[in-house]
């Protein structure tokens, strides 16, 4: 295998004919072994590559739900009951008008819920909608209280008749830890269906928007989703680079061990005179003068060749 450029094989004035670079050293096992790697390596960075591309796909999906439900309209809860039993993923955030009751005597609390970097719980209370469905509803966020394990107090929701807008969504797993009385570690609306007795909406829940009348005490309410889809998409550029950049170093090391084993070969060097070309630092092409004289340096070269030889 042969590489014919114009740098190495056309005559340049003054200057001899230099002979071709030869790379037939790349079916040694040692090269090959090397391009494997490459290969191999790069199917790594794709794999890497593609995983943060999908993380971010994930993030878009979840920006759009925010941009197309987030700001809507409430709809009312009667003829859209099955946003709560059986919501789609596109349905997440969508506002839901319901009038009814709150059954404040069934309030859960769910542990270990931070929020801007505060650790906290979250209040869960059903309400009974004058349609006859049962929906949980979040009301919000409560900071740690002075005695462990619970807050300090739980405002009560707005007695009687109250019109709610909550937004969906989706009921979260279980996650195999016990609770205390009167609290969940997780909104697993199927473990609050057992807790209080009764039916109640187990596929999605309500995230508090407003209250009418308003509450006398007010509780804390999470801040909009952020519409940020984060730094994948760069992070999957950065990794097919990576795969990419393998091949551009295993080809430059191959090119520079030609032209090492090249200017071996017209010095009249071998491995037996103690020179591995695969090892040595580039050597800087000698440049002769005018009329094809030599330079000082292949004077010098000469005369060492000489004197070794005696």
């Amino acid at each position: 295998m042969t590489e014919t450029t114009p740098e190495t094989a056309t005559d340049r004035p003054g200057e001899p004919r230099r002979a071709r670079l030869d790379y037939r050293f790349l079916i040694s096992p040692q090269w090959l072994g090397g391009l494997a790697f490459c290969a191999l390596f790069a199917v790594a960075c794709a794999l890497l590559g593609q995983w943060q591309m999908d993380r971010r796909m994930e993030a878009v999906a979840e920006i759009n739900k925010v941009l197309s439900n987030y700001d809507e309209p409430a709809v009312p809860l009667a003829g859209h009951a099955a946003l709560f039993t059986d919501v789609r993923p596109e349905q997440e955030w969508t506002p839901v008008e319901m009038r009814g009751r709150y059954l404040v005597e069934d309030t859960r609390i769910v542990r270990n819920r931070p929020l801007a970097g505060r650790p906290g719980y979250e209040v869960l209370v059903p309400f009974r909608a004058d349609t006859g469905d049962v929906v949980v509803v979040d009301r919000g966020w409560l900071p740690i209280g002075d005695t462990p394990g619970r807050p300090d107090v739980v405002p009560a929701p707005p007695a009687g008749e109250v019109t709610v807008v909550a937004r969906v969504r989706p009921g979260e797993p279980d996650l195999g830890r016990d609770a205390p009385a009167g609290q969940l570690a997780s909104i697993d609306l199927a473990a609050f269906e057992d807790s209080v007795g009764y039916d109640v909406a187990d596929t999605a829940y309500g995230q508090l928007a407003e209250e009418t009348p308003a509450p006398a005490v007010a509780l804390q309410q999470p801040p909009k989703p952020p519409l940020d889809e984060g730094p994948h998409l760069s992070y999957s550029l950065q990794w097919f680079m990576f795969g990419l950049m393998s091949f551009i170093v295993w080809g430059y090391l191959a090119r520079q061990r030609a032209v090492n084993d090249r200017d071996d070969r017209e010095h009249g060097l071998t491995e037996d005179d103690g020179y591995l070309s695969a090892h040595r630092a580039p050597r800087a092409r000698p440049v002769r003068r005018r009329g094809g004289r030599p330079t000082d340096e292949e004077v010098e070269d000469a005369m060492l060749d000489a004197a070794s030889r005696r």
